[in-house]
């Protein structure tokens, strides 16, 4: 049962990849609309996306996580 947990855990890191990865994109989403604010609309769809994306990532990993547990335990 404990390499079950362990297992489940390991998956559930992803959701720490996944929030550094969305800092990472505001933090630069928010230097770029600082040196060219006109720019801000097209930076802010880019900026959407590609949280959407890193988000799905944990997603997946939750999910991994929750099937391990069920249905290998």
């Amino acid at each position: 049962m404990s390499l079950v947990a362990i297992g489940a855990a390991i998956a559930a890191l992803t959701g720490i990849g996944a929030g550094v990865g969305i800092g990472k994109a505001t933090a630069s989403a928010v230097e770029s609309v600082a040196r060219q604010p006109e720019a801000g609309g097209e930076i802010s769809k880019n900026l959407l996306l590609g949280c959407a994306l890193a988000e799905a990532t944990a997603i997946y990993g939750m999910v991994v996580a929750i099937l391990i547990i069920f249905f290998v335990g």
